[in-house]
C-alpha cells in the first residue's frame, strides 16, 4: 500500500532529525521509503513562541495496515526523544500519517485522510512535490500554494538520502 507521512521538526539539528526519522521509517518491517519531498522551512502554527520548522512529506510502500503504521510512527517519535508538553509546541520530531492509499477512516485513534491536512500548507506544498496531481487538491488551490507565505523552500530532497 502507498502511504504518505508528514514529518516536521524545530528542535536541535533539524536536518539530522529528518534524516533519522526517514532512516527509522525505512527500518520498519515490510516498509520502504520510496520518495521524499523537498524540504521546506515553515512558520509555527498554533503556538507562535517557538523556532521555525523544517517539513517534508515521505511516500512509503508498506504492508503494515494504517493503524500499525501510525503506531510505528509514534514509536519512532518516542525513540527520537519526542516529549509532548505544549499543544502545537516545539518538538524534536512529529510524524503524521496523512494518506493511506484511498482509505478513509474515522476512529478514536486514527482519521484518514488526516483531518487538518487541507488546512496546512506546510503539508500540502511538500505533498505536491511528490504528487502534483493529488486528487484532494483543486488546480486552483495547488497554484495558490506555490506563492503562499509562511512556507519557504529550504533545500532539495537530495540533502536527505534514502537508503534501505
Amino acid at each position: 500500500m502507498k502511504a504518505y507521512l508528514g514529518i516536521g521538526t524545530n528542535i536541535g539539528d533539524r536536518m539530522k532529525n529528518l534524516h533519522d526519522s526517514i532512516d527509522a521509517l525505512n527500518l520498519l518491517p515490510m516498509t520502504s521509503v520510496t520518495d521524499v519531498s523537498n524540504i521546506y522551512e515553515t512558520d509555527p502554527v498554533g503556538y507562535d513562541n517557538q523556532d521555525d520548522f523544517l517539513n517534508v512529506v515521505v511516500e512509503v510502500e508498506t504492508e503494515l495496515n494504517a493503524d500499525n503504521l501510525l503506531g510505528a510512527a509514534l514509536g519512532i517519535e518516542s525513540g527520537l526523544g519526542r516529549i509532548r508538553t505544549i499543544k502545537n509546541g516545539p518538538r524534536i520530531i512529529d510524524i503524521d500519517l496523512l494518506l493511506y492509499g484511498d482509505e478513509t477512516k474515522n476512529t478514536k485513534s486514527l482519521i484518514l485522510p488526516h483531518p487538518r491536512m487541507m488546512e496546512r500548507n506546510f503539508v500540502l506544498k511538500p505533498l505536491l512535490d511528490l504528487d502534483f496531481k493529488c486528487s484532494l487538491l483543486s488546480r486552483e488551490k495547488a497554484e495558490d500554494l506555490l506563492t503562499e507565505d509562511g512556507v519557504r523552500f529550504f533545500c532539495s530532497k537530495d540533502k536527505l538520502s534514502i537508503s534501505k
